[in-house]
């Protein structure tokens, strides 16, 4: 009689549990960008916290307040290094793109003869290298131009009035941000202690999936965004040197790309080198695609190698779909969380069938 009893105790205290966790899990939510970016920086500069700290005796007089202070200091130098930058990256960015729409609109408008001609040229471009499968008339193209124009200037526009109204939210973010990466350069260890105590599994895989975050964070951030960043800074360096408008917005664009496997940065400066050739100047135009080739796309194979050096290994086409995913599903935090999570899985994975 007794076991029966038992088994309904642990029956209602594991729905008790469950609930218990949907509701942490509802409470910690509204904070979930700023705890994942949190937790992302801290793997990031951990080690660099550690060896700055690591002859401070918190026994000592004074101990305690130095490693509160470095503590202070990393928390808020860590957003200041990072995110200052990209907030100005962002406002150059969104004033070149609505430069970048002014003037195709302009150029629709006031140059008709001379975009026909080049609309004309792209036809015929496109006709060619399709061997007259794929045929769109100049005016059809202008009309997708004028429609995608349109559209990105209202999305713009209302995007814009949206950011206006978040400013409030999004520096409460940056200072929340300060806040948690304070505690855990203080805390960190005890609270990844406390937080893997609760976890139901044995040490050994406990400590296997620990280090496997740890490496994943640490190698995608490396092996890939900052990859694809470098592209990014060298296309638009490329973009400037050869007065291409909006040369912020395509080197964004080609941050974007440099993730889809094969081709990558060229989707980018293939179409900006055949535009430039179908306006007449062809010596310009490969120049740029030979320039744009070598030090955009050709740096890929030389830096993730460096970085990664088979430490994360799955294929390209994997973590492609996955990043995607990742930005479908949870916006611009699946950038780190769609690999995270493949990587996660095929681990335990393995831990599963091992066991």
């Amino acid at each position: 009689m007794i076991q029966p009893q038992k088994n309904i105790q642990n029956i209602v205290f594991g729905i008790i549990l469950v609930l218990l966790f949907f509701a942490v899990c509802q409470l910690f939510k509204p904070f979930f960008t700023v705890l994942l970016w949190s937790l992302l920086f801290y793997v990031l500069f951990k080690p660099l916290h550690r060896r700055v700290i690591k002859n401070v005796d918190a026994q000592k007089r004074g101990g305690r307040f130095i490693i509160n202070l470095w503590a202070a200091v990393f928390a808020v130098a860590t957003v200041v290094v990072i995110l200052i930058p990209l907030l100005f990256v962002a406002l150059q960015f969104f004033k070149q793109i609505i430069d970048l729409l002014q003037s195709i609109r302009d150029t629709l408008y006031t140059k008709p003869e001379l975009m026909q001609e080049m609309l004309e040229s792209f036809s015929k471009f496109i006709a060619d290298i399709s061997m007259g499968y794929i045929t769109i008339t100049p005016d059809e193209i202008q009309r997708n131009i004028i429609g995608i124009v349109t559209n990105s200037s209202q999305s713009l526009m209302q995007f814009s009035s949206t950011a206006v109204r978040n400013v409030g939210s999004f520096f409460l973010g940056l200072a929340l941000m300060i806040f948690c990466l304070f505690f855990f350069y203080i805390d960190g260890l005890y609270l990844s202690k406390l937080f893997l105590h609760i976890i139901p599994i044995r040490q050994d895989y406990l400590n296997a999936l620990v280090a496997k975050f740890v490496d994943i964070t640490r190698n995608l951030f490396l092996g890939y965004i900052m990859v694809a960043l470098v592209q990014a800074v060298i296309a638009f360096i490329v973009f400037s040197l050869f007065h291409i408008k909006g040369a912020m917005v395509l080197a964004a664009l080609t941050f974007i790309c440099v993730f889809i496997p094969m081709i990558g940065g060229g989707i980018v400066w293939i179409p900006l080198g055949i535009v430039q050739i179908l306006s007449g100047d062809m010596p310009g135009g490969i120049l740029f695609m030979v320039v744009s080739g070598l030090s955009i796309s050709t740096l890929d194979n030389f830096l993730r190698p460096m970085f990664l050096q088979n430490r994360i290994q799955l294929h390209p086409l994997i973590i492609f779909f996955a990043i995607l995913g990742g930005l479908t599903v949870f916006g611009f935090n699946g950038l780190i969380v769609g690999p995270m999570l493949v990587i996660l899985f095929l681990t335990v994975l393995d831990l599963f069938l091992a066991e």
